[in-house]
């Protein structure tokens, strides 16, 4: 009897174990995750920053090469 009753004991240690595990591997997972999505934030700021650009740039090309001239000088 006393034999069964530690074989369970020692079978739930190694359950609690692999649960443990189990949590660490999701915990490393959701970092990941988070890491993962500030990137594609950075990058999307990137891209709006690209999009500014270009659509100053689009408004500058408006005007005739004259009229640049006289803003920038």
């Amino acid at each position: 009897m006393q034999a069964d009753a530690l074989t369970m004991q020692a079978d739930a240690l190694t359950m609690q174990a692999d649960a443990l595990t189990m949590q660490a591997d999701a915990l490393t997972m959701q970092v990941d995750a988070l890491t993962m999505q500030a990137d594609a934030l950075t990058m999307q700021a990137g891209a709006l920053t690209m999009q500014v650009d270009a659509l100053t740039m689009q408004g500058i090309a408006k005007f005739n090469p004259v009229q640049i001239n006289q803003m920038l000088y």
